[in-house]
């Protein structure tokens, strides 16, 4: 693990002053422990934001406890009687929560928001163009044996062989995303998000079948 990819917490805690009654507050808290008042989101990362370090492998079900905690205390009925200046704040703050959760809970938005981190644009997004011969052939292969799936028992097999070829392909681009292999990360991100998009369209045409 690098240390640019890999960083405490603590490197990110430092405080910051209440909005309203001027005193010190935690850089990952919601509001402040003196006055009460919600704070601002701040400049704070993903994963400072779940007060863990800054690694591929996270626990999501972990990071899914603090959101729905965090989710709970931004609840809008919790701010019905609050000024317009905090009613703001909450919805700025719960923007931001829900932004970092569904970015780190997905393998592909959080490789590609760890090499964003590390000043690395990742490859084969909206509107690009993927060269990469051998990755080609892979997705038209799977492609084609899908189209060629006539039942739901065929069907299955084919989302188990792509739903372990993904987690595979998953455990290479932590390796790469740890170790600050971002050339090779860039690569494999990409492929896993042709094996997860086939994945799903997989299923979809299972539930087409079922429901035929």
């Amino acid at each position: 693990m690098t240390a640019a990819s890999k960083q405490s917490t603590s490197n990110t805690s430092g405080d910051k002053t209440c909005w309203s009654c001027k005193g010190p507050v935690a850089a990952v808290a919601l509001f402040c422990d003196t006055c009460g008042a919600i704070q601002a989101p701040g400049q704070l990362d993903h994963f400072a934001r779940f007060e863990i370090e800054r690694d591929f492998n996270v626990d999501i079900d972990a990071i899914e406890v603090q959101y729905l905690k965090q989710q709970q205390a931004l609840h809008p009925d919790r701010f019905a009687t609050k000024s317009a200046r905090e009613k703001a704040l909450s919805q700025q703050q719960a923007a931001s929560l829900n932004d970092a959760f569904e970015t780190l809970k997905n393998p592909v938005s959080r490789a590609e928001y760890m090499m964003r981190m590390n000043g690395v644009e990742p490859e084969g997004g909206e509107g690009q163009t993927v060269n990469d011969p051998a990755l080609l052939m892979e997705a038209m292969e799977m492609r084609e044996a899908l189209d060629d799936a006539g039942d739901r028992t065929a069907i299955d097999a084919i989302i188990r062989d792509v739903r372990k070829t993904a987690r595979d392909c998953e455990k290479e681009v932590a390796t790469a995303i740890n170790g600050g292999a971002y050339d090779a990360a860039r690569k494999l991100t990409t492929r896993l998000r042709y094996l997860l998009k086939m994945a799903q369209e997989a299923r979809a045409k299972k539930a087409r079948l079922a429901a035929a």
